[in-house]
């Protein structure tokens, strides 16, 4: 049974909104050094979790909206259109907040350090992960949008691989497309643990294709699920709750702790927890999209603001030891926690509503003059052609 997909899902917003906080929990943990011990540490340190989710939303929203929208045909020039588009609107949603954050950090934040030309164009072009040395301070977690930009870039090629196949054929590709993140970290020269500043193999974008594939996957149900299944669902989302809570149990249990190399059987293990943890997460609302919880006003507005809030936590982050008289790795995890919250949100908040909202709106109305001015441009070809064969 298929069904036209709702055009927004703001549960999945509210989730937004829960997934930046669970980041700025596992980053807090590491630095007040509440990531090893006990078994509540160790949860706190996969809060990294959230990070799939992050990734799936990204898969789920635009494989069900750009699935079937690119051709290989280029020298077509609506599929030329088609591709340029989506790619001028990744860019205005995603660089001006970005572009931003990372020159103030730069400039301004002691956290930053000295850094190299090519370390700050790395940090500036999104390729920190393909360069030694490129992780900066204050910057550290915009490694994940690497990734995610990385597969930005792809989605068009995967779509014109199987987006226009059947319905099985595209499930079993995508299956078969996860299975890449459980032997990547089995290849030979990646197996062993990177030196200080050198390239991280667990942090490319490979090693992640199957919390992406979370996203393609709860995309292709969404249309398949009948109204009395997705009221199952909604009533048994206690329970999908649980079960990402056990996984972060799990693997809290599982492997070595806080940010020790991984193993790549132990690595292999963490991406599908990872998995689990993120498809039990984003397909409850996926596909059974009401949740008067999620979209409440207040998660509304921190979903809205999630975005500027993962860029910029990690700088305020690096304010709160020194304002509070707190030194690294000393505990004080809620205190250091509530108050990297309270600096951060009205940030974000700032940067939503002078940046990133008011850039994504000006770049989509600049795109959407130039497709006028292409069809205005195509239309009257057509017509003096026309006219011409017809003398």
């Amino acid at each position: 049974m298929d069904t036209k997909p709702t055009p927004f899902l703001p549960a999945l917003e509210g989730l937004r909104a829960i997934a930046c906080c669970g980041i700025i929990v596992t980053h807090v943990a590491f630095q007040t050094g509440a990531d090893t011990g006990s078994l509540i540490n160790r949860m706190l340190a996969r809060t990294d979790f959230f990070v799939p989710v992050f990734f799936a939303l990204s898969g789920f929203l635009l494989w069900r909206r750009h699935r079937a929208d690119f051709s290989w045909n280029l020298f077509d020039a609506s599929n030329r259109r088609t591709v340029l588009g989506y790619y001028v609107k990744r860019v205005g949603r995603i660089m001006p907040a970005y572009l931003v954050t990372v020159g103030v950090v730069l400039l301004l934040f002691p956290v930053a350090g000295n850094p190299e030309w090519w370390q700050m164009l790395s940090n500036v072009f999104l390729v920190q992960i393909y360069v030694e040395g490129g992780l900066l301070g204050g910057l550290t977690h915009l490694w994940s949008l690497s990734v995610e930009m990385a597969f930005y870039l792809v989605l068009p090629l995967i779509a014109v691989l199987f987006g226009r196949r059947s319905w099985g054929i595209r499930v079993l590709c995508i299956i078969g497309l996860a299975l890449i993140s459980y032997g990547w970290a089995f290849i030979p020269a990646f197996a062993s643990a990177p030196g200080p500043g050198a390239l991280n193999p667990h942090i490319m974008p490979p090693a992640f294709a199957a919390w992406f594939a979370v996203g393609f996957l709860s995309a292709e149900l969404e249309g398949r699920i009948t109204p009395r299944a997705q009221t199952l669902i909604a009533r048994c989302r206690p329970l999908f709750w649980a079960f990402a809570v056990a996984m972060l149990a799990v693997a809290a249990s599982d492997g070595p702790e806080g940010l020790t190399h991984a193993e790549p059987a132990e690595f292999a293990r963490r991406t599908l927890y990872g998995t689990l943890f993120a498809a039990a997460l984003i397909m409850p609302y996926a596909l059974s999209g009401r949740s008067r919880w999620l979209e409440s006003s207040w998660m509304q507005a921190l979903g809205r603001w999630s975005y500027s809030i993962f860029l910029w936590h990690m700088s305020m982050l690096s304010l709160v030891f020194p304002l509070l008289g707190i030194g690294l790795f000393q505990g004080y995890t809620a205190l250091v926690l509530v108050a990297t919250f309270v600096l951060t949100v009205p940030v974000a908040a700032l940067s939503y509503a002078v940046v990133e909202e008011p850039a994504r709106q000006w770049i989509n109305a600049w795109w959407r003059d130039q497709r006028r001015k292409w069809d205005t441009t195509t239309a009257s070809k057509d017509t003096a052609k026309a006219t011409v064969a017809s003398q």
